[in-house]
């Protein structure tokens, strides 16, 4: 049963490693498919409700994120834009919303400091922050809170780290299960449907879609109010074969001179392990559809 929010937002997530989209698998083995602002574009028309954009070497490398990418994506959007990755201070926000961001996601450094969401929080209102859970399952029901995108463990447990960051002031969690994204094997329903019932601000599931399935799977069994997908959102556009993205020019590579997506075989060919792409390629307002035929109410 939902809590407070009656119509479920359908958030895509871009991962971006410099200037390009990238996807892996577990937060690992990333491959190209093209230029984020073209991605974040086509999203926005297909009814995607928000954009997640999260610079995936930000934190790690200790930098900021790169402005000018927040400027160009943000450039193309109507709806609302959450960036995540690299973000360290009160400053660095006030960098990304001055970019074109309505709302930042923090994780690494909120772990080292969770003082810096409260002071986010009472310096930009409790909307605009959101507290990004990267949460890695060690056991049937022990779940850990690891940072840097997925690299480093921290020791603490994801659903007292849920209730600490919602006292510090977030005003959303997005919550990520890094043993389930990409694998297509569907959201971790027990986690999210936790966290949601202890914590009293909207609740994003992220990681494991694989077919339309699993997102009504996630809503009416764990109860949140958003679902965050990559891998059957950016596998319908990047399709090794002509689509809207080739240029004119046969020659050029299909995202841009700039971009090299060969790589993007590995829809057809095998990804690591996989025989094939490990998710069924859908579309945002397919997607919407399906849901809608489920009773699920979306925003339309």
């Amino acid at each position: 049963m939902l809590k407070s929010e009656p119509r479920i937002r359908i958030i895509p997530r871009l991962d971006v490693k410099g200037p390009n989209l990238v996807k892996g698998i577990c937060f690992d083995g990333y491959r190209v498919l093209g230029r984020p602002e073209d991605f974040a574009r086509e999203y926005a028309n297909q009814m995607a409700d928000e954009i997640i954009f999260y610079d995936v070497m930000a934190s790690l490398v200790q930098r900021p994120f790169d402005r000018d990418v927040i400027s160009r994506v943000a450039d193309e959007l109507f709806i609302p834009l959450t960036v995540a990755g690299g973000i360290r201070s009160v400053a660095d926000i006030r960098e990304i919303l001055l970019a074109g961001a309505d709302k930042v996601a923090i994780n690494t450094a909120a772990v080292a400091n969770p003082e810096l969401l409260r002071e986010a929080a009472l310096t930009f209102g409790s909307q605009c922050i959101v507290s990004s859970i990267e949460a890695f399952r060690h056991g049937p029901k022990d779940y850990e809170v690891w940072v840097d995108y997925g690299r480093q463990r921290t020791g603490k447990d994801v659903f007292q780290w849920a209730e600490e960051v919602v006292a510090m002031g977030a005003g959303e969690i997005l919550l990520t299960s890094i043993d389930r994204d990409g694998t297509g094997d569907g959201f971790d329903v027990e986690l999210t449907k936790r966290i949601a019932g202890s914590v009293p601000v909207p609740v994003i599931a992220d990681g494991g879609a694989g077919r339309m399935e699993d997102f009504s799977k996630v809503i009416t069994d764990g109860e949140i109010h958003a679902v965050s997908a990559a891998s059957v959102f950016h596998y319908h556009l990047a399709q090794p074969t002509e689509t809207l993205w080739m240029s004119d020019d046969s020659t050029e590579l299909r995202m841009g001179k700039e971009i090299d997506s060969g790589n993007i075989e590995f829809l057809n060919h095998g990804y690591g392990g996989f025989q094939e792409a490990p998710v069924q390629p859908i579309t945002i307002s397919g997607l919407k559809e399906h849901l809608k035929d489920d009773h699920i109410p979306v925003r339309l």
